[in-house]
């Protein structure tokens, strides 16, 4: 049972117990199963495309673009979210899941479960995607120009990141409560980013991204930009959110970052 001040949090403490169990019912461990093979399913179609774009031109000969290859990811995340984002909350990547959790619209103790299952998912993709191409995943992992240097990277991973969570938060607040419009911000964010910056760092974002092809492939070369700069990225965002729109996202931010399954008969009229 959850105490006054977490319905208070969500702006559900004047509602009727029945109103309050109904729309709440996305906390509920029943449904933890669904969300952990949401994340796994999720991670695994984004990898295919985020990683499978440079597998795929090594293996026939550049036939996808470099705008191709960084729009991609932006349109396989706003599909998965408008998917499966009631499910889930179609995080598909640790720093949105930390980022949710630090600024309380996400339980902790669900964490680990999410990065597990994105982990899951990724690594499944990038070993298919080895299996049916026949090029190493070393060709689907993100790495920093070698014009440039490995803390350039990281920078540009942490800005990068600020702005991709820092959208997500936005739309999954219940300031803006704009639903499933969402979805376009979130993947639009992410195409516009890959055509930026994808030349200096490979616009990642994603820790589970760039870990999953540097792990099949045994080359973890630089990885580490690519899961601290994610990480302090999304940490920043939080901030920023806090001093924009205050604490948490209300109820609005709670679904948006948990998914909003029902178990209980919908019946407003007994409510």
């Amino acid at each position: 049972m959850e105490s006054p001040g977490y319905w208070a949090h969500l702006g559900l403490s004047g509602l009727p117990k029945s109103v309050v169990e109904r729309l709440t019912d996305f906390n509920n461990p029943r449904q933890e199963w669904r969300r952990l093979f949401s994340e796994v399913m999720g991670t695994f179609l984004l990898l295919l495309v985020a990683a499978g774009s440079g597998m795929m031109n090594a293996a026939f000969g550049d036939p996808i673009s470099r705008t191709a290859a960084v729009v991609a990811p932006g349109l396989m995340v706003m599909a998965m979210i408008l998917f499966m984002g009631r499910v889930s909350g179609a995080h598909f990547n640790p720093a949105v899941s930390v980022a949710f959790a630090l600024r309380g619209d996400f339980p902790w103790r669900r964490v680990p479960g999410y990065i597990v299952a994105q982990f899951v998912g990724a690594v499944l993709a990038v070993l298919l995607l080895q299996a049916i191409i026949g090029e190493s995943a070393a060709n689907g992992a993100t790495y920093p120009a070698q014009s440039t240097t490995d803390v350039a990277a990281f920078l540009m991973e942490v800005i990068l990141t600020f702005g991709l969570v820092s959208v997500i938060l936005g739309t999954a607040s219940g300031a803006q409560n704009i639903g499933i419009i969402g979805a376009l911000g979130v993947g639009g964010y992410i195409a516009l980013a890959g055509l930026w910056a994808s030349p200096l760092s490979g616009a990642s974002m994603n820790p589970i991204r760039s870990l999953a092809p540097d792990l099949v492939a045994n080359d973890f070369t630089a990885y580490w930009v690519y899961l601290a700069g994610p990480l302090l990225g999304a940490a920043v965002a939080v901030v920023a959110a806090y001093m924009l729109r205050g604490r948490g996202g209300g109820l609005a931010g709670s679904q948006a970052a948990q998914g909003a399954l029902f178990t209980q008969p919908q019946n407003p009229d007994k409510a």
